[in-house]
């Protein structure tokens, strides 16, 4: 599985902005390049006081590459890539995976090409920058790397100086170096774990009238479960995300996932007895899927509410 992954060569053409080139299976979807732009490079985390970025000037190339996946983690997705350009004498600026990056506010702080071509879990994602210094000023490179269960995404911003000088390919090495093994996987069905291990986990069975965003009148364990976490630390942060499925205009769908999260926010609240000032709602309508909407199956499984932790 790895050795399929690392088939890929980071190309500096004479008189163009650097292209990182994946070979099979991967495909470009996207690319958009700017002569003369600006990009704000995430230096760190997202916190409260907001997402810290160093601006790079120069000409920007912005693509998104996707392939076939069978069971490959975001890290193994990285590693090659990232061995590649710290061979090349790219120095590591920042690198930091799901609730480490700041989870869902740091990923609509950031630059992020639209769906469908790029997509980002907002349970499942990593991001590294690095930076070189050339003798016209620096370059700047940013990973973006992200799956659904079917497709691995990688979105790479460039910032160049508008001249880039010649220079001959980076080779990716056969093998990745050593990176941390993957946190094992929390026990199926149970959501605390998940939440504590990701940073975000479905609220499972939730039930919704037809069209509507009001929770139906029933039990549901997993906000059981979710409450009684929350109080037991008054500290413990989240916020409940609302998804849609893509039919109709993307408007009224953020409208429509924001209410939803909103009656699952006021059920924790007057139901549960958590602490309003733990718990906020948003919705995202349909711009995080977890499958491809095609498929009325596929559409069932992006409408969802998720709950994502927050740091506190």
């Amino acid at each position: 599985m790895i050795r399929q992954l690392v088939l890929a060569t980071l190309i500096l053409c004479p008189g163009a902005a650097a292209a990182l080139e994946l070979g099979a299976p991967w495909t470009r979807v996207e690319r958009q390049e700017e002569a003369s732009a600006s990009y704000r490079l995430p230096t760190g985390p997202w916190t409260e006081a907001g997402l810290p970025v160093r601006p790079i000037e120069g000409r920007i190339v912005r693509s998104v590459w996707q392939r076939d996946l069978a069971e490959t983690s975001t890290l193994d997705l990285l590693t090659p890539l990232r061995a590649a350009l710290e061979a090349e004498g790219f120095r590591p600026l920042f690198q930091c995976e799901t609730r480490g990056c700041g989870g869902f506010d740091f990923r609509y702080a950031t630059d992020v090409l639209p769906e469908p071509e790029m997509h980002v879990d907002l349970g499942d994602f990593r991001f590294f920058a690095a930076i070189r210094d050339g003798a016209e000023g620096p370059e700047a490179v940013s990973l973006l790397i992200s799956r659904s269960d079917a497709t691995g995404f990688v979105q790479v911003i460039e910032a160049l100086p508008p001249t880039a000088a010649p220079a001959a390919p980076i080779a990716v090495p056969d093998e990745p170096v050593a990176a941390e093994a993957p946190a094992p996987a929390p026990a199926a069905g149970t959501l605390i774990p998940r939440l504590e291990e990701t940073g975000a986990a479905v609220l499972e069975e939730l039930v919704f009238g037809s069209g509507s965003a009001e929770l139906e009148d029933r039990a549901y364990p997993a906000l059981a479960d979710l409450a009684q976490w929350l109080k037991q630390d008054p500290a413990r942060r989240v916020v409940i995300v609302g998804h849609t499925d893509a039919s109709g205009g993307l408007e009224g769908n953020v409208t429509l996932s924001r209410a939803r999260a909103a009656s699952v926010r006021e059920r924790l609240i007057a139901r549960h007895g958590v602490d309003a000032a733990q718990v906020t709602a948003e919705g995202v309508g349909y711009l995080a899927p977890r499958a491809p909407n095609r498929t009325e199956e596929g559409r069932a499984r992006n409408r969802r509410v998720e709950v994502m932790l927050l740091a506190g």
